[in-house]
């Protein structure tokens, strides 16, 4: 298992070391060892699944507040999908900022997406299968988002004239603004992780991450 890091402190891109023969593909596609040495102590607690049928389903932003915020490792065990971050921690520099990757079935990305972080994705396939496993369980009462197109994060979700099909409750979510005014953003805060020397050097230059050519993905930090 690899991984590599982004321009934005604290997403994490873990990228498995596929061994193909004439059977098909396998390769390990979770350590608890390999995880925790990259990201700090985190325990995944939940996993959860989601079924997209339509293509241009956009799902988020969602994010649960303290003291339940919720840590989430996302892959796509059946299409493929854009997914999207967003910094929401106020002492951080990139607050506001967001980074973008495609996941899909083939090229068997898996994006840690942190406390403290907005997550959502649109679907680029149909029957798109999303699978996170998530370091707090499901808490109603703490659970947020933030609008999918608010004009301050302005996120590219590449849809060109596409009409996308999203829930009456993600229609509905706040403007990023007005989540800020609500004061709950205060309660996120920046967490420095220490990357293990032998785990580092797998990982390109910090920052500087760019998915292979051969694997169809993109990323972008905006």
């Amino acid at each position: 298992m690899q991984f590599d890091r982004f321009d934005i402190e604290g997403p994490l891109l873990f990228v498995p070391n596929q061994h193909r023969d004439p059977r098909g593909t396998f390769a390990e596609t979770f350590r608890e060892d390999e995880f925790s040495a990259a990201i700090g102590d985190a325990s995944l607690v939940q996993e959860n699944q989601s079924v997209s049928a339509p293509v241009n389903t956009i799902r988020g932003l969602h994010f649960q507040v303290n003291p339940h915020a919720q840590g989430k490792l996302v892959r796509v065990t059946h299409g493929a999908i854009l997914d999207v971050a967003v910094d929401i921690r106020p002492d951080s520099p990139t607050f506001g900022k967001h980074i973008r990757i495609e996941l899909s079935d083939q090229n068997w990305y898996q994006l840690w997406v942190p406390p403290g972080f907005a997550h959502g994705f649109r679907t680029l396939v149909p029957d798109t299968t999303v699978v996170y496993k998530v370091s707090a369980y499901y808490s109603p009462d703490h659970d947020r988002g933030i609008a999918w197109d608010d004009p301050d994060m302005a996120i590219d979700w590449q849809l060109g004239r596409m009409v996308p099909v999203i829930s009456y409750k993600d229609e509905n979510h706040p403007s990023f603004a007005d989540w800020k005014r609500s004061g709950e953003s205060r309660g996120f805060h920046m967490q420095e992780v220490a990357i293990p020397r032998h785990h580092a050097a797998m990982s390109e230059a910090i920052g500087r991450y760019r998915p292979r050519e051969d694997q169809a993905a993109r990323a972008a930090m905006i």
